[in-house]
């Protein structure tokens, strides 16, 4: 079985899945697997990105304090 056919799989369920407290949704939060994307302006900050909490990619590492 491939990941994408896994219920198992999701960002919410990955050890890089931040559920940050300013989120948009209740199912959004931030993908800590990659350094912040820059942005254009020197003053401007870094930020993560933003991903659904059932969204998954080629990261996905399962987090073990999660419940499946």
């Amino acid at each position: 079985m491939s990941l994408s056919q896994s219920q198992d799989v999701s960002c919410t369920k990955c050890r890089f899945f931040d559920d940050h407290v300013a989120k948009p949704s209740a199912e959004d939060g931030l993908c800590r697997f990659n350094p912040p994307v820059t942005q254009p302006s020197p003053d401007a900050h870094g930020l993560w990105p933003v991903v659904s909490g059932m969204d998954w990619c080629g990261h996905f590492s399962m987090d073990p304090s999660k419940p499946n």
